[in-house]
């Protein structure tokens, strides 16, 4: 890793180095280390010397070898800390972002009806989903799409999250589920986001959080649109939210409707997104929780020199005060 070429940002174990080639000077320790060792055999020999020990130890007092050998290792250790600080070391840590355009599919299915989750699907999913919006920060363009046999844009990109809200509260239930529908609708309503004045010609990052409970039943095929979210570098993160052991009643006859994981789970990975699933109101709260961790914070470089040049400090402090302890005279 010292070997990389210098003025190129170098990974190790979590961060990076802004300027590797100061590493280098981490080449010079090993020989700090062999002169040490050198002079402490040299030192011991010359001891051997003198033949009255008793003499030497009252014209020169025994030194506590440990305390020498701490007070060395302490400097060393200071000195790669302290290399490391002037190689300008950065991590990653997640920054709020400062915009984007967060699009809310719900699944208005008729199997969201069923009541394995209290008090039916469709209830529980607006709740959850309204908690989420409201989490969003402020300046991020929010909107919802209904998805049952057609799909429909029912709030264009807003940052007045109210509004958004408020429309989900015209959702109702439909027959059919058009998933491939709904992922074009969310990749128009994207489209639909308005312009940073600052930057007009900079698309503001986007996700797409889908809520279904079923699988497709007509409309175009979701794989594709998955592939064309991927293309568009929108993510889909996909939630599975309903039992095993739930049904509807249709037509005086009785519908088991599991959640369709397996779909879901394509649809997040052709889109470079991430799928979840969810069977009560708590687990969904905990995954729009996580979506919410996803979709408003991006990864970026911060410099922690600071942080390297004390733990540096801190040692040189400790290696000091083990060299003056060697200088004095113990009772």
């Amino acid at each position: 890793m010292i070997g990389q070429v210098i003025g190129q940002p170098m990974i190790l174990d979590g961060f990076s180095f802004a300027v590797p080639g100061r590493l280098l000077l981490w080449l010079a320790i090993p020989v700090l280390v062999a002169a040490y060792i050198v002079l402490t055999r040299f030192r011991n020999r010359r001891g051997m010397r003198f033949t009255n020990t008793s003499m030497l130890d009252v014209v020169m007092p025994k030194q506590s070898q440990w305390r020498r050998h701490l007070a060395v290792t302490l400097s060393i250790l200071s000195l790669i800390t302290l290399t490391a600080a002037f190689a300008q070391p950065q991590a990653q840590v997640n920054v709020p972002r400062e915009r984007a355009t967060v699009v809310v599919v719900i699944d208005n299915s008729l199997s969201m009806q069923a009541t394995d989750v209290a008090p039916n699907r469709l209830a529980a999913a607006k709740t959850a989903a309204t908690k989420f919006i409201t989490s969003l920060p402020a300046k991020f363009n929010v909107s919802v799409v209904a998805m049952a046999g057609t799909a429909n844009i029912v709030s264009p990109p807003t940052t007045d999250h109210q509004v958004a809200i408020r429309a989900m509260d015209t959702i109702k239930l439909e027959d059919s589920t058009a998933i491939g529908a709904g992922i074009d609708a969310a990749l128009r309503a994207v489209g639909q986001a308005p312009k940073d004045p600052k930057h007009p010609k900079t698309p503001a990052p986007a996700a797409i959080v889908m809520l279904s409970d079923g699988s497709n039943t007509t409309g175009p095929a979701p794989a594709q649109e998955a592939v064309r979210a991927k293309q568009q570098k929108i993510p889909i993160y996909t939630i599975a939210y309903g039992t095993e052991n739930g049904y509807v009643d249709l037509d005086g006859k009785r519908y088991t409707v599991p959640p369709d994981k397996d779909l879901m789970q394509e649809l997040a990975q052709l889109s470079g997104g991430k799928m979840f699933s969810a069977a009560t109101p708590d687990e969904l709260k905990s995954v729009y929780q996580n979506i919410g961790s996803s979709v408003g914070y991006e990864k970026a470089n911060r410099e922690i020199t600071a942080r390297f040049a004390g733990y540096g400090l801190a040692l040189a402090v400790l290696a000091a005060l083990g060299a003056i302890s060697l200088g004095a005279r113990w009772p």
